[in-house]
């Protein structure tokens, strides 16, 4: 077998370029369908032309609305993280908790009671309260 170093190498560089132009041409579409300031026709005269002539309007998308790729992927990017960081916020606020038990609330009562928290009057009290309720 004779197949040279540089053969070897040219052969990765055009199967890497080859990747590389794939790489492009799904970040095109993606872009393409996912700009909401494109009009369905544009979005048709842009898909058909990269369909037709893959090469040059790969390039030619690249060189009309480049820079606004970038400014619309940030855009994106960071309404998914308000998104995530508001839901987060949401689920992150505690359930309120439930009174629980006739018997639960004696038992704290009593604890506090026994603590020195609460005064036995403040105690007797609540005390009252809770199995009047």
């Amino acid at each position: 077998m004779d197949y040279p170093l540089l053969d070897v190498f040219l052969t990765m560089l055009w199967f890497f370029l080859w990747i590389m132009w794939f790489m492009l041409l799904f970040r095109v579409f993606g872009d393409v369908f996912r700009d909401d300031t494109l009009s369905g026709w544009a979005k048709a005269g842009w898909t058909l032309f990269v369909c037709v002539l893959p090469f040059l309007g790969i390039f030619v998308y690249l060189i009309a609305r480049g820079r606004g790729m970038g400014e619309r992927e940030m855009r994106r990017a960071q309404a998914q993280e308000r998104a995530f960081r508001s839901y987060v916020q949401e689920a992150a606020v505690p359930a309120p908790k439930a009174q629980g038990t006739k018997a639960d609330q004696l038992g704290t009562l009593a604890a506090l009671h026994d603590k020195g928290a609460i005064t036995d009057a403040e105690y007797e009290q609540a005390k009252n309260k809770v199995l009047t309720a």
